[in-house]
């Protein structure tokens, strides 16, 4: 049977955001890193994508931005236009913050609006906004080696989110921090998608942060990537302390670890 055709296009219909359909990326060497995957995400949705190393996660992120193209399949997202004023469609957190040693908080953070040639009139106001709802305000003119890990990926989310973006993808952001921290900024991610209602697509090992997180968790299988399961979350929000010990979630957090296991293994 022929492949299907590989193609981009723009969708903007039942209210998706992101449309993979047959997706599959072989790389040079021949490994099949991915495939065939089909994905939908609603608009405004959190969705999970859980699953071991090596499953294509990482690479499905990186085909929805426009980083890499499939070597088969189409992948359909739907967004506004880069307009001048410096607002971008996709925003990308990765699993580094990625800052510039040699600047500012607030100059790493204006970066994507120099990138886009935003008018400099609303830059300083987009950037002192979105500095504040990190948390990071009282920061702006500090330097990286002068912050921590969780201050670090704060600054590398105000840079994502500076553009205003209707999707943001993360690629297993907050992997290399300490619990705490990494508990501070899930409950602080949660709530910059309730206030901004951005679509955001999550990679994580993690069951736990899977479940705290997200209303939909797709896990997947490895070598190629594919979707063993989709699980609904349908555990109301705002998730707080409360929520990390409640039944609901200790029962969806077994659901998803027994179901990462059967991908683990297949």
């Amino acid at each position: 049977m022929a492949e299907p055709a590989v193609s981009r296009t723009d969708i903007d219909t039942a209210g998706l955001a992101v449309r993979l359909r047959a997706v599959t990326k072989v790389y040079d060497n021949g490994v099949a890193a991915l495939g065939p995957l089909d994905l939908d995400v609603a608009k405004g949705e959190f969705v999970s994508l859980l699953g071991p190393s090596g499953c294509g996660k990482s690479t499905a992120l990186r085909l929805i931005a426009e980083l890499s193209e499939p070597s088969a399949g189409t992948v359909s997202v739907s967004h506004h236009a880069t307009r001048a004023d410096g607002r971008h469609p996709i925003g990308f957190v990765f699993q580094e913050p990625t800052l510039m040693p040699w600047a500012s908080v607030r100059e790493n953070v204006r970066l994507p609006l120099k990138l886009s040639h935003a008018p400099a009139t609303d830059t300083d106001r987009r950037i002192e906004e979105v500095l504040a709802q990190v948390g990071l305000a009282e920061f702006a003119d500090a330097y990286p080696r002068e912050l921590s890990g969780g201050m670090k990926m704060r600054v590398s989310l105000a840079r994502a989110l500076v553009t205003d973006p209707d999707i943001l993808l993360l690629d297993e952001p907050f992997a290399a921090l300490d619990e705490i921290t990494r508990h501070k900024l899930n409950d602080d991610l949660l709530g910059l998608w309730w206030q901004n209602r951005f679509t955001a697509v999550f990679v994580t090992h993690s069951v736990f942060e899977s479940v705290y997180l997200s209303q939909r968790i797709v896990v997947m299988a490895a070598r190629p990537g594919r979707v063993m399961a989709d699980l609904a979350n349908e555990a109301p929000y705002p998730r707080d302390a409360l929520f990390r010990t409640s039944a609901d979630y200790a029962h969806l957090c077994r659901v998803a670890s027994g179901t990462l296991k059967q991908a683990i293994a297949a």
